[in-house]
């Protein structure tokens, strides 16, 4: 079987950045103002008065500081409460595209590529902002690679599901070397005025590059030596939002058509889904837990990821074994541990082991077993 490498990844990170306080602050300011214009409703018992935010909630529930987004004036506006983005033409490069695009150089030039060398363009994320021409498309386009792309969405694994469908085109000979892209735009989905989860996401765009080891060029390469990939259907975490909300009209702009989780359930039966599979995977790859050196987990609450980390190893885990940027990014689900790896790699020996893990809604989990060359 053909050796497949990782051979560059690349990160876009949006301008803007989100404290806790300044979500609060605005959180707050809606729902008093909410309580104040129902109080009558609320004193009569036929409307629930809106709970306070605030900054210690937020962290020991998520452990997120703040996150990154690609406007935040319309989300800390309490009478908007949703970034103010204009549309573009279409003659003008799509937003996401525009993210992948600034991503995707970044990967290439770390894997010391060219447009030229890719075959296969692949975006895959929770969310594309249209049904098409697909998103891959148009930055193949925009970057001037000859081949083909296409869209995926498996939700938070997206990016650990596109590195298992390079994988397959390079080894199959479909593609000499595959771009994978993971633009989420997050802060769309989310409700901002839900107490329960106006804190979790943030925006952000991964891109790896995926090819043959025995013509790749790159100093950050590491082998795939294992992937599995696993769903089982589940109702915890689901967004309604589609074409054919239009059906029906009063269904439209409801809160099902945006993000929304049962998440205690949710903590409750992936955490130890995720730390099988990462055991299964490491197992028929034929890699002992104790060679693993790191983890790099999806990064949606760090109270999941210690409890995984503690099932795998059977304690705690070190920060360098299972490293967070989630405090800085908030959630930025498929690029999550993508972030991780990226920005926690350099320092890894030749020959050193890792996991990239993801896991969401589906539920969907991916693993890829790594080794640094």
């Amino acid at each position: 079987m053909k050796q497949v490498v990782i051979s560059g990844t690349g990160l876009y990170t949006p301008p803007f950045s989100i404290s806790n306080e300044e979500l609060v602050t605005c959180f707050n300011a809606y729902a008093e103002k909410f309580n104040a214009d129902h109080a009558d409703a609320i004193a009569a018992g036929t409307v629930t008065a809106l709970d306070l935010s605030s900054v210690a909630f937020i962290e020991k529930a998520s452990g997120i500081k703040s996150r990154f987004v690609m406007e935040k004036a319309g989300i800390l506006d309490p009478a908007r409460m949703v970034s103010r983005i204009a549309e573009r033409g279409d003659d003008e490069l799509s937003l996401q595209a525009e993210m992948a695009v600034a991503a995707a150089r970044d990967a290439l030039a770390r894997a010391g590529r060219a447009p030229a060398d890719i075959d296969m363009v692949l975006v895959a994320c929770s969310n594309m902002q249209r049904a098409y021409p697909a998103m891959a498309v148009e930055v193949q386009d925009a970057l001037g690679i000859d081949g083909y792309g296409f869209d995926m969405n498996v939700a938070c694994s997206s990016a650990t599901f596109g590195i298992q469908q390079a994988v397959a085109a390079v080894q199959s000979g479909q593609a000499r070397a595959v771009l994978v892209l993971n633009p989420e735009i997050t802060s769309g989905h989310l409700n901002w005025r839900d107490r329960d989860s106006h804190f979790i996401f943030g925006d952000a765009c991964t891109a790896i590059v995926v090819e043959a080891k025995d013509t790749a060029v790159s100093q950050h390469q590491f082998e795939i030596i294992g992937t599995q990939l696993k769903t089982r259907f589940s109702n915890a975490i689901r967004n309604n939002f589609g074409f054919l909300n239009r059906f029906d009209a009063s269904g439209v702009g409801k809160e099902d058509k945006l993000f929304r989780q049962q998440g205690r359930k949710v903590f409750k039966e992936v955490c130890p889904m995720a730390a099988e599979m990462i055991k299964v995977t490491l197992a028929k790859a034929c890699v002992e837990v104790a060679q693993v050196s790191r983890y790099w987990l999806h990064q949606a609450n760090l109270n999941m990821n210690l409890l995984i980390a503690r099932l795998i190893l059977g304690r705690d885990a070190e920060a360098n074994e299972a490293p967070v940027i989630l405090d800085t990014y908030a959630n930025t689900s498929s690029a999550g541990s993508i972030i991780a790896f990226h920005q926690y790699q350099d320092d890894m020996a030749a020959g050193a082991m890792g996991v990239i893990c993801s896991f969401g809604a589906g539920y969907s989990i991916g693993c890829v077993v790594v080794r640094k060359v």
